[in-house]
């Protein structure tokens, strides 16, 4: 058998690959002619083109109100918002996600209470009680990476404890649930468009709610050439402050992304669908191998992945003798020769990070997550047992394929079974390190290299 690449062998893969194995997002024609006049006619700023987009894709969701924001971050920020969310309040977060899905909270003066995560790292219905207190006002869900989370038990909760529910949806736009689209079971959903989502739109954010006093108050918060008796009409607590966004911040989209958006929103359902038949193709033979367990859903039950978007494996170190999966996915990564990625973990534990343990953005003298908190409200992330167990959910990065070519897909399936049938190789140099991911911006190697000075 040809030895390992990370050892001196040969690669599995060649250094090209066929472009439309990977080429996302695809931009017609008619896509560039849209963008095309809008920079001829300097209609950046507008909100002609934006709104028409917002109905579609209100129409194609299935929700009343669409607002279109500059990011996914701004989108869920305005989310935060329009709940309420204010000093003092709790809102809790599965701690494996990327860091936008909460952040915003604390500049509200809410207290971020972390949730543990399942073996599907989605929010774990078994750990939420453990995170409400009397303070507890929202729960933020995450599909991460298109997973659905298990809504059933998380709404049956919610309500049984009269909690508002936000959707996060950047990962996921498009999947099911049993039959029902995800965005459309909390109160309100958020979610981003970026170049590199399934859904991208250059850079853009979503959110969508059938509550217009929801949707106003959103509005309100960065639309600020919308706070007006023009479009608010129902929120009688807002019209004192009309004129002015009550966020501070110019939330809205510029009407470039938003005539890319509806673009890709006329094939998404269509383009999707074929990633699903690549992406399942896949998985039905990496599902095979003892220890590897793909992230997806049983499409039997009406649920589905959407887009696919950034596709994991979970992996179990316990068969592959201890071997840890940075080491494993740098090897995979090597024998994919530059073609495609394969990234150890995903983002870190968000409970890990030192913005949530001590960062001060108040100057208060006390960390900004906890600074208008009761005493002891939030529980002890370090030594929470679910929380720790978290950690040591592991899983690596597989290539996100956007055709069906079953010739080259097999070829990647080989690859990976090369690095599994000789992993034991592998062992003498691995390093075990303790966390498996990245924080955004980083590297592995940065973050390895700051844990030695």
């Amino acid at each position: 058998m040809e030895k390992l690449a990370i050892l001196g062998g040969t690669p599995a893969l060649p250094k090209e690959a066929p472009k439309e194995l990977f080429h996302w997002p695809i931009i017609t024609e008619e896509d560039e002619a849209a963008a095309l006049e809008i920079i001829r006619t300097n209609n950046f700023s507008g909100t002609d083109i934006t709104t028409k987009f917002q109905d579609e894709f209100a129409a194609w969701q299935g929700r009343r109100h669409a607002l279109a924001y500059t990011n996914g971050t701004m989108s869920i920020a305005a989310a935060l918002f329009a709940i309420g969310l204010g000093a003092g309040d709790e809102i809790i977060c599965p701690t494996k996600t990327y860091w936008a899905s909460i952040t915003a909270a604390q500049w509200l003066g809410a207290t971020a209470v972390f949730c543990a995560i399942n073996n599907k790292m989605s929010l774990d219905p078994d750990d939420l009680e453990r995170c409400i207190t009397k303070r507890t006002k929202a729960i933020m869900v995450v599909h991460y990476h298109g997973y659905p989370a298990d809504m059933d038990r998380i709404m049956e909760i919610a309500n049984r404890h009269n909690l508002i529910v936000i959707e996060d949806v950047s990962h996921a736009q498009g999947g099911l649930y049993k039959g029902k689209k995800l965005g459309n079971f909390g109160h309100i959903a958020a979610m981003s468009m970026m170049s590199g989502k399934a859904f991208a739109a250059g850079e853009m954010g979503m959110l969508v709610t059938d509550d217009t006093r929801l949707y106003e108050r959103a509005l309100a918060y960065g639309h600020y050439e919308r706070n007006n008796e023009s479009f608010i009409k129902e929120s009688e607590e807002l019209k004192p402050y009309f004129h002015i966004a009550i966020g501070g911040v110019k939330g809205r989209v510029n009407q470039l992304c938003a005539a890319l958006g509806r673009g890709q929103l006329k094939h998404f359902d269509e383009r999707t669908a074929e990633i699903r038949r690549a992406m399942n193709y896949f998985f039905d033979q990496i599902e095979k191998i003892p220890g590897l367990s793909p992230l997806r859903v049983d499409e039997s039950t009406g649920s589905t992945m959407g887009g696919f978007y950034h596709p994991h494996c979970i992996y179990d170190p316990a068969a592959f003798h201890g071997l840890s999966v940075k080491r494993f996915a740098k090897a995979v990564m090597d024998e994919f020769n530059g073609t495609a990625p394969c990234w150890d973990g995903s983002n870190y534990c968000l409970h890990t990070h030192n913005y949530f343990k001590t960062f001060d953005g108040f100057h208060l003298g006390k960390p900004s997550r906890i600074a208008f908190a009761d005493a002891n409200a939030v529980p002890e992330d370090d030594v929470t047992p679910s929380l720790a167990a978290s950690v040591e959910v592991h899983c690596f990065s597989v290539p996100w394929f956007k055709k069906l070519n079953k010739e080259w897909i097999d070829r990647y399936v080989a690859a990976i079974r090369k690095v599994v049938d000789q992993h034991e190789a592998l062992l003498e140099e691995d390093d075990k390190s303790e966390q498996g991911g990245r924080w955004y911006g980083a590297t592995n190697e940065d973050v390895q290299q700051k844990k030695k000075n």
